[in-house]
């Protein structure tokens, strides 16, 4: 079984990886169309050149592994993904190979998030369109999906991770609940500098609500993630 994950930056997506890996049945893979991202777009990531070397970057040769045999002979094949890696949305039919799940967080978080380290020039960063075409194709394609909001799991991760289970029909096992402690064999070689937080942790952090005001100039780009998130979350 494939379960493909699909998040947005500034989520818990690198925890809930974390989840998975804790199972003795599942292999985990970290965002494995960074590489292909970061050539496509140009964007100036730190290590650019060092994940663009180290990985693939072609499309087809990323989706060829990624529906071909599960590695190291584990039942599980668990991939995070981000949503806005995916840059023709014209091309995912191989997304029906996978029990998908869509990660939402609420937009006021993640910009206020995002924009502490980085400049925020469009929507399609964060994530909510991409998430949206997926779920449209599923949709289409009569193919089931769970969607999942990072707030619900943070305040109870046992039941929202055992729903997850059940939901694909496999057995929820409460080693997802914790992990160690530093970073993981499967993380992304960006980890050094985009994990300080999650490499610290040995379990979920208990959510805690903050409040959040948005810069001005963010407003017409919040008010679009809203629609995106309020649509996506009627599929809870």
């Amino acid at each position: 079984m494939i379960v493909a994950c699909w998040s947005g930056p500034r989520n818990i997506s690198t925890a809930i990886m974390r989840s998975w890996s804790s199972r003795e049945d599942t292999f985990v893979t970290d965002e494995p169309f960074y590489a292909y991202y970061l050539k496509q777009t140009q964007k100036n990531h730190p290590m650019r050149e060092k994940i663009i070397d180290h990985y693939l970057s072609d499309y087809n040769q990323v989706v060829d592994y990624l529906i071909n045999e599960i590695p190291n002979q584990k039942n599980i094949w668990y991939q995070k993904h981000m949503a806005h890696h995916l840059i023709d949305l014209s091309k995912i039919d191989w997304i029906k190979e996978c029990e998908n799940c869509i990660l939402l967080r609420h937009p006021n978080e993640v910009i206020n998030s995002y924009t502490a380290k980085n400049k925020l020039n469009s929507i399609s960063e964060l994530g909510y369109p991409q998430q949206f075409e997926i779920v449209k194709f599923l949709k289409k394609s009569n193919q089931r999906f769970k969607v999942i909001d990072s707030v619900d799991l943070l305040k109870n991760p046992k039941k929202v991770l055992f729903e997850w289970c059940e939901s694909i029909n496999i057995k929820f096992d409460e080693s997802m609940l914790h992990w160690e402690k530093g970073n993981h064999p499967n993380d992304g070689i960006w980890w050094q500098h985009w994990y300080n937080n999650v490499i610290e942790t040995t379990g979920f952090q208990k959510y805690e609500k903050k409040y959040i005001s948005i810069e001005n100039e963010y407003d017409s780009i919040y008010n679009d993630s809203m629609e995106y998130y309020n649509y996506l979350k009627g599929f809870k």
